[in-house]
């Protein structure tokens, strides 16, 4: 990629991101537009997917609304993904979970995972 393409990715890319993988629990905060208004709405679920790299990363989130599997794909870095807020992680095996689309009740569950968290460096 040329360095000036690269360089003006590089400005829109968000720092602030949880890092999230592949089966983890995330709450999405968007902003909707409606006419004249402008509004947050949370989107809470599973991660499913997560594909691309640099400015056109995007991820997918699954959730059960109302007994009905609802899917909803965002591009990380884009303005109106306000905030990306890791709930809980999961201990997963697979790249790519399309097969929730099929399970329910217990067989959608994911297992909890351990928490990575920044220990402190034994001091010698």
């Amino acid at each position: 990629m040329h360095p000036t393409i690269k360089a003006i990715e590089q400005e829109q890319m968000k720092k602030d991101l949880p890092k999230f993988k592949i089966g983890d629990t995330i709450r999405v905060s968007v902003k909707v537009d409606e006419g004249d208004k402008t509004r947050t709405q949370l989107f809470e679920g599973t991660v499913i997917s997560r594909q691309g790299s640099g400015l056109r990363e995007s991820f997918t989130v699954r959730r059960i609304s109302f007994g009905e599997g609802v899917e909803r794909a965002f591009p990380i870095h884009s303005p109106t993904v306000q905030k990306i807020e890791l709930v809980r992680t999961g201990k997963i095996r697979r790249a790519k979970l399309y097969y929730l689309r099929k399970s329910t009740g217990k067989r959608g569950r994911i297992e909890e995972g351990k928490r990575e968290e920044a220990t402190p460096a034994p001091s010698a």
